[in-house]
């Protein structure tokens, strides 16, 4: 099969435009990345009120008494509620390879797995964010649209579709 020039330049520039975005723009968003404070329930935080003198239990099960209203649906076969929360200090988070983060952070503890939504939120494609185009951004974390334990948004019903304006054809 023989491929025109005019498929070639579609085929160029679409791979082009593809790979723009993750090898020429930065990753990184600015140093001190703005974020409101994340929105934890009230009267659990800071844990360590109550987990401040308790031994870990660091055994996998459904939780009875306190937190009995979370329900884990976010790769639940494989994950623990301490693969995200750290059991020595309760006011922190960590990531895989041991390093304390603040729930501020968090972002980077859920870009661990979910690698392309992190570039996409830090570019400013995923999420929201408020700001100046050239200036201060502040950013909302991963947590301020989905429940890290249950971060698959619920079926909504659509909306209907916008009625045009009289005089419009």
């Amino acid at each position: 099969m023989r491929v025109s020039r005019l498929h070639r330049g579609i085929i160029f520039f679409g791979v082009l435009f593809y790979l723009l975005p993750t090898r020429v723009l930065p990753v990184e968003p600015p140093a001190g990345i703005q974020v409101p404070p994340p929105p934890l329930t009230d009267g659990i935080f800071p844990c360590t009120e109550c987990h401040g003198e308790m031994e870990p239990n660091r055994e996998r099960r459904v939780l009875e008494d306190a937190h009995d209203d979370i329900i884990l649906k976010h790769d639940e076969k494989n994950r623990w509620c301490l693969d995200c929360h750290d059991a020595e200090n309760r006011d922190m988070l960590h990531l895989a390879d041991g390093r304390l983060l603040d729930f501020k952070e968090s972002y980077k503890l859920c870009g661990q797995c979910h690698g392309p939504k992190l570039r996409d939120w830090k570019q400013g494609i995923h999420g929201r964010r408020t700001g100046s185009w050239s200036g201060a951004k502040k950013y909302l974390l991963c947590a301020h649209c989905h429940n890290p334990h249950s971060p698959k948004y619920k079926k909504m019903k659509p909306e209907p579709a916008p009625e045009k304006p009289g005089g419009l054809k």
